[in-house]
């Protein structure tokens, strides 16, 4: 089928849903957020308003629908995305550095590149052929020192290698170790299983990228899931398994890692106040189950 739909003018976005029975109650705010966010981006923050779609494929709004609100779910959903930033930041670097310790300590500062660590050559092999592209790439004056110093081994050593490793890269790194004993001791500071901070350290990459590249998170339903931790009692408890694929684990996984990265952190709190200044934000749509706040893992000090 062609496409045919016409571009409109933002007064024309604006008449359009009107007409479809959203309110507008300050057309110069439409206005302003629909030039700096586009029409296209915020629709996806009113879709919780519409019904079913007519036969000519239009939807209509429930009734009570406002235009204020898409944007409030907007704000909210912003705010979040950098919430979740700044969290997932404290756990990249610590993460890293995990990696970095412990085969730095047991190998030696190059023993990371030995391909006898690894269990599948084929991942080894294009690991190691990302991290030197990104290693050539890099402008940090550590990097330079290295290779203006040192030309055996090429690589630099492992906690240089780490500071220019994206947490995607060092998930492969990570999940490919070939010693389980290895995974575990660098998950052991966690107090998680080897195969939760794998799966995790995959899955925080997927949500990095969808906050670094601004998409929408509140109420995504992820392709890329983590493995839900068993212990320690109070984060287990805290999982919502019928939900796996979406937000709320995630939150409550990193809620639990910060408490032990950044013990003073007030991240959990913050969390909850923003989704409580936010009622439009319905927590079922991002996995929560009713019952979160009581629960030991979300408890935080008055």
């Amino acid at each position: 089928m062609k496409f045919t739909k016409p571009a409109l003018s933002v007064a024309d976005q604006i008449a359009l849903i009107e007409r479809r029975g959203m309110a507008v109650p300050d057309r110069a705010r439409a206005e302003h957020y629909l030039r700096h966010i586009s029409y296209y981006r915020l629709r996806a923050y009113w879709l919780p308003f519409e019904t079913a779609a007519e036969a000519d494929g239009d939807h209509a709004f429930k009734n009570g629908a406002s235009f204020d609100d898409a944007v409030a779910l907007y704000v909210f959903d912003r705010q979040l995305r950098l919430h979740v930033m700044d969290a997932v930041e404290r756990i990249e670097v610590s993460l890293r550095g995990a990696w970095a310790h412990h085969l730095a300590m047991k190998y030696g500062p190059h023993g990371y590149i030995d391909a006898n660590l690894y269990g599948r050559p084929e991942h080894y092999a294009r690991a190691l052929s990302s991290l030197d592209e990104e290693i050539k790439r890099s402008r940090d004056t550590f990097i330079e020192h290295y290779q203006k110093r040192y030309n055996d081994p090429k690589l630099p050593p492992i906690w240089m290698a780490a500071e220019v490793m994206s947490l995607g890269q060092l998930s492969k790194w990570l999940d490919n170790l070939k010693l389980r004993a290895d995974r575990q001791a660098i998950a052991k500071p966690y107090g998680l299983d080897e195969k939760v901070v794998v799966s995790l350290a995959h899955h925080l990459a997927h949500v990095r990228n969808i906050c670094a590249h601004h998409g929408r998170l509140w109420n995504k339903q992820f392709t890329v899931t983590m493995k839900l931790p068993q212990s320690p009692a109070a984060l287990k408890l805290a999982m919502n398994a019928n939900a796996s694929r979406r937000l709320y684990n995630t939150l409550a996984t990193i809620g639990y890692l910060i408490g032990i990265i950044a013990p003073g952190s007030d991240w959990r709190r913050k969390l909850i106040t923003l989704i409580d200044d936010t009622p439009l934000a319905d927590t079922a749509a991002m996995g929560f189950p009713a019952n979160w706040q009581q629960m030991p893992a979300w408890r935080v000090a008055a």
